[in-house]
C-alpha cells in the first residue's frame, strides 16, 4: 500500500515542503531514498523501538520510502515522526484519510516521546501558505509555531497521541496565542539601565544618536572607562520592535533552535561573541548551514568587545554584510541568504597596554606598537562605522554623585520620536527604515546642506583626509542629529557635531 505524508525542510530561514512516500510490498528490507543524511538513515532504529514500546510494530516486509523532491538534501532527525506515521498508515495500523491534511514533524525518543526541532516558525508559515489544515509537532515547539494565524498547531508529547488523534480516539486541542498580547510584554524596567551610568554624558549622547539613526559605533578608551557597561545598555534605548521585525527575528532564532521556550521575541537581540570566534560562527555557514552571530543580531545589536583581538580575516568577512545588510552563503549545490541588519557596537583599547598618553599609566606603548595594534583593524572596516568616540575614565567626583542619571526610558522616548520621523521619510521605500540604511542617492536627496555647512564639511574633509564613504557617514549622522532636534534641514552645528564623531580619522590621533 502506498501512502503520502508531509514534512518540511528548512533552508536558510525559509521552509520547503517535503512529500514522504511510503510503499509497503512483499519481501524484506528497509530502503530510504531521496538524499537523506546519516541522521535520517538511522531513524529506522529509533522508529522501530518507539513503535514497539507503544504496542505497534515495524512491519516485517519490504518498506520503500522516498523523500521528494529527491534532488534536495534532507538533514536532521526531525523527520522521525513523519516517517513513523507514514509506515503505520501504509501498513494499515492507523487510518490514513486525514493524514494528507497535516504537516507532521518531530524527533522520536526510544520510548515514543518527542524531542524539539529547529525552524518550527518557518515550517508553520510554509504550511499555512500551502493550505494545510494543521501542523503536528513536539509540544516544546508549539509556542513559536502558534504565532502563525489561520493554522491549527497541535503540540504532542509522544507518538501515541498522534496515533490516537488520527484514529479518532483522542482529540487534540490546537494551541492559540494572542500575538499582540505576547508582543506587548516588553520590559519597562530593563536589566541594564543608563540610570546606573555615572558621568559619561558625551558618550551617552553618542549612544542616543547611534540608537536614533541605527548607526554603527566604536568606543575607544582605557580599561575601566565603562565601554562594555555602556554597550550593554544600548538595547534599552532602542525603539520597541515592530511586529514585522519581531517575526523576522524570531524566524532566524527558530532556525537556530533558540526560541522553543519563548515563542515570539519581543526584545531586540544583543549578541556578544568572544574574540576567539571563527569566520563561520560570525557570518554563518558550515557543512549544515546555520545562521551566524551577525544574523542572530538581526534587528538588534552585535557587540564586539576588544575589537583588535579578533582575527583580521574574521573582521574582514563582516565588510559586505555591514554594507548589504544580508549575508549570502554559497555552496556547490545551494545558495542561502540570511538577513543581517544589525547595529555594530565595537570597543577597543587605544594601545596594547590599554592606556594612551597617560603619564601615570602602568604600561606605556611605543608609537610603533600602537600602530601595529591599530592596523589589525582595516580602514575599509572603520569606514563602515559611522561614529568613533573616545571614552575617558570617570573622575572620582562623578562616581560619588548621588544624583540619579537620566534613565533609559527617557532617552528611548527621544530615540523613538526620531525614528518616527525617519519612518515617515522612508515610508515609500521597501528596505529603508532609518538613516543608517540610506544609499548615496538617498543621502543626496535628504541631506541637502546650506553654504556654511558645505564649507565646514569641505574644510574637515581636506584636513582629515577623509574618504568618500566617511563623507557619507558624516551626512547620515548629521541627519540623525537634526531629527533628534526635529529640524527639517541640516544646520552647520549638526555637521560640526557629526565631524567630532570621527576620532580615528583625526590626524595625529596616534600621538
Amino acid at each position: 500500500m502506498l501512502v503520502k505524508v508531509f514534512g518540511s525542510a528548512v533552508f536558510g530561514v525559509e521552509a520547503t515542503n517535503i512529500t514522504v512516500e511510503v510503499n509497503i510490498d512483499k519481501g524484506i528490507g528497509y530502503h530510504l531514498v531521496g538524499l537523506p543524511d546519516s541522521a535520517i538513515k538511522e531513524s529506522s532504529y529509533r522508529i522501530a523501538a518507539a513503535l514497539k514500546n507503544n504496542g505497534y510494530n515495524l512491519p516485517g516486509k519490504k518498506i520503500t520510502i522516498n523523500m521528494a523532491p529527491a534532488d534536495l538534501r534532507k538533514e536532521g532527525s526531525a523527520y522521525d515522526l513523519t516517517l513513523a506515521v507514514g509506515i503505520l498508515a501504509a501498513s494499515s495500523q492507523i487510518k490514513s484519510e486525514e493524514i494528507h491534511n497535516y504537516v507532521i514533524m518531530g524527533e522520536l525518543s526510544l520510548d515514543g516521546g518527542l524531542q524539539p526541532i529547529k525552524g518550527a516558525l518557518s515550517i508553520a508559515i510554509k504550511a499555512k501558505e500551502e493550505g494545510f489544515k494543521g501542523l503536528i509537532l513536539p509540544f516544546q515547539n508549539v509556542k513559536e509555531a502558534a504565532i502563525v494565524d489561520g493554522l491549527d498547531v497541535y503540540g504532542v508529547e509522544n507518538v501515541l497521541q498522534v496515533i490516537r488523534f488520527f484514529e479518532g480516539k483522542e482529540e487534540l486541542q490546537p494551541t492559540k496565542i494572542d500575538t499582540s498580547e505576547e508582543f506587548c510584554k516588553i520590559l519597562d524596567f530593563p536589566e541594564h539601565d543608563f540610570a546606573d551610568v555615572k558621568g559619561q554624558e558625551s558618550i551617552k549622547r553618542c549612544m542616543e544618536i547611534a540608537a536614533a539613526g541605527g548607526h554603527n559605533i566604536i568606543l575607544i578608551g582605557p580599561p575601566g572607562s565603562g565601554k562594555t557597561m555602556l554597550a550593554k545598555r544600548l538595547p534599552s534605548i532602542l525603539p520597541p520592535m515592530t511586529m514585522r521585525e519581531a517575526l523576522e527575528t524570531t524566524k532566524i532564532h527558530s532556525v537556530a533552535g533558540k526560541t522553543a521556550a519563548i515563542g515570539l521575541m519581543a526584545q531586540r537581540p544583543f549578541r556578544s561573541p568572544h574574540h576567539t570566534a571563527s569566520s563561520v560562527s560570525l557570518v554563518g555557514g558550515g557543512s549544515y548551514p546555520q545562521p551566524g552571530e551577525i544574523s542572530l543580531a538581526h534587528n538588534g545589536v552585535l557587540f564586539l568587545d576588544e575589537l583588535p583581538e579578533f582575527k583580521r580575516e574574521v573582521l574582514e568577512v563582516m565588510r559586505q554584510p555591514l554594507e548589504d545588510r544580508e549575508v549570502t552563503i554559497s555552496r556547490a549545490k545551494f545558495t542561502i541568504t540570511y538577513p543581517s541588519s544589525f547595529m555594530l557596537v565595537a570597543s577597543m583599547n587605544p594601545s596594547p597596554g590599554g592606556y594612551f598618553n597617560d603619564p601615570n599609566a602602568p604600561v606605556t606603548s611605543s608609537p610603533m606598537e600602537m600602530q601595529r595594534y591599530l592596523s589589525k583593524i582595516s580602514g575599509p572596516l572603520l569606514d563602515r562605522i559611522d561614529i568613533h568616540i573616545e571614552v575617558t575614565p570617570v573622575p572620582f567626583e562623578k562616581l560619588t554623585e548621588t544624583r540619579k542619571a537620566e534613565s533609559s526610558a527617557e532617552i528611548r522616548k527621544r530615540v523613538t520620536k526620531a525614528r518616527v520621523i525617519q519612518s515617515v521619510r522612508f515610508e515609500n521605500l521597501d528596505h529603508i527604515h532609518y538613516n543608517a540604511q540610506m544609499s548615496s542617492k538617498l543621502i543626496r536627496e535628504f541631506c541637502v546642506l546650506d553654504e556654511v555647512s558645505l564649507q565646514l564639511l569641505k574644510t574637515a574633509m581636506e584636513r582629515l583626509n577623509l574618504s568618500a564613504r566617511a563623507y557619507d557617514r558624516i551626512l547620515k549622522v548629521a541627519r540623525t542629529i537634526a531629527d533628534l532636534e526635529t529640524s527639517e534641514s541640516i544646520q552647520s552645528h549638526h555637521i560640526a557635531e557629526a565631524i567630532q564623531y570621527r576620532s580615528l580619522d583625526r590626524e595625529g590621533w596616534l600621538g
